[in-house]
């Protein structure tokens, strides 16, 4: 399941009823992404998601299906706000279930990356020294790349 949206979302339940959902599976993989407090030196008063409706949930619809063709996958959730978010908010989650381990962290990192550097957000971080728009680190670039390497 993917769900892009400005509505805030409660970790704990979203994976309990992911859990109840791939009955089965031997590996649950789950990460949650949260809005920092800091930026550098700075105090993050807010982090402004922006997206293309349709587009970006597509994007994301098209890299989980790679992710389910590299990997023995039984079932993923893909969750991303937009908009805007506050310290501490989830940001993102992103769960896999399958029946062994590897698979479900290979899966949950791949899907990770692609959020990170590939897919349609834009992020401007609003701290204590102004508004600036925040790209990809070098590294997480350099994460992503991994998986086109290995085809």
């Amino acid at each position: 399941m993917i769900r892009v949206s400005e509505e805030k979302f409660d970790p704990g339940a979203e994976l309990s009823a992911f859990e109840s959902a791939a009955k089965g599976a031997g590996a649950v993989v789950n990460f949650l992404g949260k809005v920092r407090e800091k930026a550098g030196s700075n105090d993050v008063s807010a982090l402004v998601l922006e997206h293309f409706p349709g587009v970006t949930e597509q994007s994301i619809a098209d890299i989980e299906q790679q992710a389910r063709s590299r990997w023995k996958v039984d079932e993923t959730l893909i969750i991303h706000r937009v908009g805007r978010l506050a310290p501490g908010e989830p940001i993102v989650m992103v769960c896999v279930a399958s029946a062994h381990r590897r698979d479900a962290f290979e899966a949950a990192d791949f899907l990770m990356d692609y959020l990170k550097t590939e897919a349609m957000f834009w992020k401007k971080e609003i701290s204590t020294s102004g508004e600036a728009w925040i790209e990809p680190r070098d590294q997480d670039y350099k994460d992503a790349r991994r998986w086109r390497e290995e085809n």
